[in-house]
């Protein structure tokens, strides 16, 4: 277990890394600097301030300075926010990115298990096709086209819920059917497909054949086993929900990490850029490596000893 947990971190640092240089390098070579913008402004004092972002240094100085900036966790001021450091962003838009993927998390995971067995359990019946319709229309419609959907009917056709604002819980309810509907419909489709492959198994028929409640049989027998498929595309979910969608919130103007990157890319903002690039890799990184710990818990026959002689 030690080891296998030891390989694992080695490869996520070589697996961010990666990602970190690729996303350097494919930024630089952007042709321009993020100063070209700024016409009011003398080459002279362009070249000052390329001179203070160390943007007038070779690319490898360049390159090795972040890599030491990553390294320490200081990833320096804003370039079109010099009063505001990268760090102070991220802390206070991932918070409101974190309170809003929490949310929207368990939404999506709740709803979507529930639809996904009320499906198996209702094989070719009325509720199947109507769980699987939902599943399907969540999968169909972008969020950004529901999200404008849910704004247009439910705050300013019947004003019942608040937007552009974010101060109550009333404020995350739109949001939250916006960004779960998608991972709710995978979740669905998924503990479906599999509940209705876990209910043929042979232990199932025993279980049954010993008089055993069905409450019993689809939560201590079926599901457990039914949710693995699950486990893996969640990392995936969670930390794309959880670092918070980009347009999202852009559309219902909430202060989190989406607000930070998207302004950041269109000012080529390099220090946010690269400070949220980072920020939402890692998260990613962890989110599958928590899945794999995930995997020997829900099934006891998957030993992540036997990977390690692999």
């Amino acid at each position: 277990m030690f080891q296998y947990i030891m390989k694992r971190l080695i490869a996520m640092v070589i697996t961010l890394w990666f990602i970190i240089t690729l996303t350097f390098f494919l930024m630089h070579s952007i042709p321009g600097s993020p100063f070209n913008e700024e016409r009011a402004t003398s080459e002279a004092v362009q070249r000052n301030l390329e001179s203070f972002y160390n943007l007038d240094k070779p690319l490898y100085v360049q390159y090795g300075s972040y890599l030491k900036s990553v390294v320490t966790l200081d990833f320096g001021p804003s370039i079109k926010k010099p009063s505001q450091s990268v760090n102070d962003m991220l802390g206070r838009g991932f918070p409101v990115s974190f309170e809003l993927g929490i949310v929207t998390l368990l939404v999506a995971v709740f709803s979507g298990i529930t639809l996904g067995v009320i499906a198996a359990l209702r094989h070719n019946g009325f509720l199947d096709y109507f769980a699987m319709s939902i599943a399907v229309l969540g999968i169909s419609i972008p969020n950004f086209v529901l999200a404008t959907f849910l704004i247009q009917q439910l705050a300013v056709k019947v004003e019942i819920f608040p937007v552009a604002t974010w101060s109550s819980p009333m404020h995350m309810v739109l949001p939250t059917l916006a960004l779960a509907t998608g991972p709710m419909a995978i979740i669905a489709r998924l503990t479906r497909s599999s509940m209705l492959e876990v209910l043929t198994q042979d232990y199932i028929r025993t279980a049954r054949a010993k008089g055993l409640s069905p409450v019993k049989i689809v939560f201590r027998h079926a599901l457990r086993n039914a949710l693995l498929p699950v486990v893996t595309v969640l990392g995936t979910l969670a930390a794309s929900i959880l670092t918070g969608t980009f347009v999202i919130e852009k559309i219902f103007a909430i202060p989190g990490m989406g607000k930070y990157f998207v302004e950041s890319i269109n000012t080529r903002d390099y220090p946010v850029i690269m400070g949220t690039t980072v920020f939402y890799s890692a998260i990613l990184i962890i989110m599958l490596f928590l899945v794999d710990i995930a995997y020997g818990i829900l099934d006891p026959r998957i030993k992540l000893h036997k990977k390690e002689g692999s």
